[in-house]
């Protein structure tokens, strides 16, 4: 492939490198449910996905009464990994995707997520991606601010040496777009077709993602043509 108009790739994880969404969210919803709120699955992944989950245990006290505790949270993780070890799979063509870019880049390509990093190193680890991303895996809940606050894109950006602006971060959720954006970099919104554990292309559009594709196969290309449209300094 020709090289990509970035210095830099970054990967969100759930839902762009592991099919992981329907999963997690389907235990959360679980454990609403046993709080007493009848959370539909739809509801549940438009307030949930895409952002810390410590983050939204407001929201679950406004619907439940109850406030999750740390507790509660470990709960949540001990039933949510074993879901994954069991039922895990990659999302198709991105460990091709990611390995092709990892060599074109000089191996400047990062995992930026919001969700824990066991979680994440897990998840790669299942899925055989783990030697692609390793020492190179950024948690939101390691930062100040997680997603859609910038802190996780910009920490990984720092950590390759390039400059956000140079970078192509790669999302599926609203919340990753808008701190892809608000990190400066460049977004590429993944949104297979038919799928009801992504943002529609109409969201990540409205949330300043500059390009949407909607196969893995599909991005070595697409960032390596960026470089005939797109004035580098």
């Amino acid at each position: 492939m020709l090289k990509p108009a970035f210095e830099a790739v970054l990967f969100d994880c759930d839902g762009v490198l592991v099919d992981s969404e329907q999963i997690t969210n389907g235990v959360l919803r679980g454990m609403l449910h046993e709080l007493g709120w009848q959370i539909s699955a739809p509801e549940c992944f438009g307030r949930f996905v895409g952002r810390s989950l410590k983050d939204e245990f407001g929201v679950i006290e406004e619907n439940t009464g109850f406030r999750p505790d740390l507790d509660w949270l470990a709960e949540f993780r001990r039933r949510r990994d074993a879901e994954l070890a069991i039922s895990l799979q990659e999302i198709p063509g991105a460990g091709e995707a990611a390995r092709a870019l990892f060599q074109a880049l000089d191996g400047k390509v990062a995992c930026a997520s919001g969700a824990d990093r066991g979680k994440v190193e897990m998840q790669l680890a299942r899925v055989g991606l783990l030697d692609v991303f390793e020492g190179r895996i950024f948690s939101g809940e390691e930062m100040p601010h997680s997603k859609p606050a910038p802190d996780v894109y910009l920490a990984a950006a720092a950590a390759l040496g390039v400059d956000p602006a140079r970078s192509a971060v790669v999302e599926d959720t609203i919340s990753g777009t808008q701190a892809g954006v608000a990190a400066g970099a460049t977004v590429f919104g993944y949104c297979p077709p038919d799928s009801p554990s992504h943002s529609r292309p109409e969201w990540l559009l409205e949330a300043g993602a500059a390009h949407i594709f909607t196969s893995m196969k599909e991005l070595p290309g697409l960032l390596s043509a960026e470089l005939g449209r797109r004035e580098v300094p």
